[in-house]
């Protein structure tokens, strides 16, 4: 009896050892994956920390940029201008978007509609005002290009960007109607005046909306 009851407990010994050392198996298993995850963290989070750095660093340079594109308008006019804001633009930074968006606006007075709107279509355009101003400006250049379903279009997306803004949204709704009027697309024309109406009653185009309403009226 008493040798049977070594034999268990050489047994349970035994036992407890092997997992003991299964355990530590583990253990050691699981810090070298604890190791490894450290390692994939540490630079993941390096690799950001870089990224960022040269983000803003990039975007810091092409600011300046800019601002000296500016200044190269304001002092030596538009050709000076043009040139400065046209190399801004290259940049892969957000305020390349303004510095394509100003090169597009002297072309645009110097009547190169093509080149103006290959600039802007390179841009993005985001803001609450710059967004819809340049998507504007992209629809005067197809206005004058003749091609009236892109400038439609672009007005489209000027007037949603600009969302409730009674100074900006009516004009643009205003200038949106003008082409339908032209393009005699007078029904269209008489549901914009019409809701222009009732979304924006304190805009100073009120004043003269009921005889737009009226011209679009006559014209069906």
């Amino acid at each position: 009896m008493a040798k049977q009851d070594i034999k268990q407990t050489r047994t349970t010994v035994d036992d407890v050892n092997e997992k003991l050392t299964s355990f530590e198996q583990r253990l050691e298993n699981n810090k070298k994956l604890i190791y490894y995850i450290v390692g994939a963290l540490v630079v993941v989070v390096a690799a950001v920390a870089i990224f960022v750095m040269v983000r803003n660093n990039g975007i810091q340079d092409a600011q300046k940029m800019v601002n000296k594109a500016d200044m190269e308008y304001m002092t030596k006019g538009d050709s000076a201008g043009l040139v400065a804001y046209k190399k801004a633009a290259n940049e892969s930074y957000a305020p390349a978007n303004r510095a394509a968006q100003m090169a597009a606006s002297i072309l645009y007075k110097q009547q190169k509609y093509d080149e103006a709107i290959q600039m802007l279509e390179g841009s993005s355009f985001n803001g609450k005002i710059l967004g819809p101003s340049a998507l504007s400006l992209l629809a005067d250049c197809y206005v004058n290009k003749k091609n009236y379903d892109k400038a439609l279009s672009a007005f489209d997306q000027a007037i949603n960007k600009a969302g409730d803004n009674e100074s900006l949204t009516p004009l643009l709704m205003k200038k949106k109607a003008t082409v339908l009027h032209a393009t005699k697309k007078y029904d269209e024309e008489l549901a914009l005046y019409e809701e222009m109406k009732s979304k924006f009653p304190k805009s100073a185009l009120q004043m003269n909306i009921d005889k737009y309403v009226e011209r679009a009226k006559a014209s069906k």
